[in-house]
């Protein structure tokens, strides 16, 4: 693989292309094997769970941890034991994130990673759990919904758990296969869309409905809150004025959409008593909402992704005006106060998950709405990038500690959602999912050198400080020094529990 120069300019708005390889071209490294060898030991390592951070040698015996030490006597270990020295590095819980969308078919066409491709990038980037979204159509049931989406995830080679999104409810079926998902197939949380009118979206009655269903079984609902028929009117408004450029995507969603959705969802909730789960807020408003929902007493969990910390909307004012197609999503990026709230909300645990809502989609499909915003396929790559991004811009930068890093990344998405102490942590018996991370390595971020199947990147030409050494997979070694090996269809299936988290 070729080395490119480091560039030091720093990170703008206008996408940088690699520099030339160095020559000469040094020769590449041996091909990485994997696999599962007998046991693992970590040794010399900084180990960081919630709890702290301690030097120690950390012991894997086939898929789970088998014990934590400060020093380790070689002799007594199981013979062909493989020793990985993590001198000078951080050994962090596996990344878990909450929110991907793998192959999804979304307005006309399918996000571009499929299940291999996507847990692939995955893995390289430290993430070794994903919980992606079984989309409802109008034409199956959810039990037929889960089916799909299982076959889908077939070939899948990180560990994977499903949110159900319920996109039409009905009272004679669904409540009685929401208690089948919940109690039978580990399903533990659904989730609705507060927009996308005429294609995802549910009224307040089917919300309510589905709320009070979710309650009766402990789950979690998750949702979408922007105002769908406020954006309906802007958009046809735009339209009108024959405003049809790219930018017209975010002008179309101002705060005020999401901010109402979220005050109504949390009023909805607090009417039935259920567990929720706010996906991708974006904004101050937004998250005042969250604080006077958390005032009254009522218990909630929250979610941003890390495009919203790191990005703001002047993306959108390109040279060559399609170009802001890129960064076409929902809610769309904020301005600089609103990524300045989402920081404070994270330090005040507001916030308590980091996502990416990984929807890639190619600039060809991005294409179909070169004449029409409102026909831009909404979404963008990023599950590759979310850990090392949030390490260099949360941990280097001084916005969040180690601790906190791991709980944003890993351990608080594992407890909301009924995964943990198997997943999340780095404690006896948990699954052996983790990653041995070098603070020291500095390097850019490029689509050209990415593993997520888009011919673009969200972070072209960003300097990162800290990088993915080694990743293991419940004591797989799938993952050393930028090569992936692991078998397709390798990961497993999450069945996960209700949690009060």
């Amino acid at each position: 693989m070729a080395l490119f120069k480091t560039v030091t300019t720093p990170f703008t708005n206008q996408p940088t292309m690699p520099a030339e390889p160095l020559s000469p071209v040094l020769p590449e490294k041996p091909p990485f094997q994997g696999g599962r060898p007998t046991a693992t030991l970590i040794q010399n390592g900084t180990i960081v769970t919630v709890e702290g951070t301690q030097k120690a040698d950390l012991l894997v015996i086939g898929e789970t941890i088998a014990a934590l030490s400060k020093k380790f006597n070689i002799k007594g270990l199981p013979p062909n034991t493989k020793v990985l020295d993590a001198t000078g590095c951080y050994v962090f819980p596996g990344g878990i994130d909450p929110h991907t969308h793998m192959e999804m078919p979304f307005m006309g066409t399918q996000s571009s990673d499929d299940f291999e491709a996507g847990t692939r990038a995955a893995l390289i980037g430290g993430t070794t759990t994903i919980l992606d979204f079984a989309m409802q159509d109008a034409n199956h049931s959810l039990l037929e919904t889960l089916a799909q989406w299982e076959s889908k995830a077939q070939k899948a080679v990180c560990d994977y758990g499903f949110h159900m999104a319920v996109t039409h409810f009905d009272p004679a079926t669904s409540p009685l296969e929401m208690a089948t998902l919940v109690k039978d197939r580990g399903i533990t949380s659904f989730k609705v869309f507060m927009a996308y009118k005429q294609a995802l979206m549910v009224g307040d009655d089917a919300l309510l409905a589905i709320l009070d269903e979710a309650t009766k079984h402990r789950a979690t609902v998750l949702a979408h809150c922007e105002h769908g028929d406020m954006i309906d009117y802007l958009v046809q408004k735009a339209k009108s004025q024959g405003r049809l450029t790219a930018d017209y995507h975010a002008k179309t969603r101002p705060t005020l959409v999401e901010a109402e959705a979220t005050g109504r969802f949390t009023d909805l909730a607090y009417l039935t008593n259920a567990n929720i789960y706010i996906v991708h807020l974006s904004c101050k408003d937004a998250l005042d909402r969250v604080r006077q929902a958390m005032a009254r007493g009522q218990q909630l969990n929250v979610e941003t992704c890390i495009q919203y910390l790191l990005l703001s909307d002047a993306l959108y004012e390109q040279e060559t005006p399609f170009d802001a197609a890129k960064w076409v999503f929902s809610p769309p990026l904020r301005a600089y106060e609103d990524q300045v709230a989402l920081w404070q909300g994270v330090k005040q645990g507001l916030i308590k998950t980091v996502a990416t809502d990984h929807c890639p989609f190619c600039m060809s499909q991005k294409a179909m709405g070169q004449d029409d915003f409102s026909l831009i396929p909404n979404g963008m790559p990023g599950v590759e990038n979310r850990f090392e991004l949030l390490y260099s811009e949360g941990v280097e930068a001084g916005k969040i500690t180690l601790e906190e890093f791991v709980a944003l990344t890993s351990t608080n998405a594992a407890k909301i959602f009924g995964m943990h102490p198997k997943k999340g942590t780095l404690t006896v018996g948990a699954d052996a999912d983790m990653v041995v991370f070098n603070p020291n390595v500095k390097h850019q971020i490029f689509a050209a050198t990415h593993h997520m199947n888009c011919d673009y990147s969200a972070f072209e030409g960003w300097p990162v400080t800290g990088k993915v050494q080694t990743v293991l997979r419940r004591g797989e070694w799938v993952v050393h020094e930028g090569q992936c090996v692991v078998a397709r269809g390798s990961g497993n299936f999450l069945a996960r529990t209700v949690t009060n988290a």
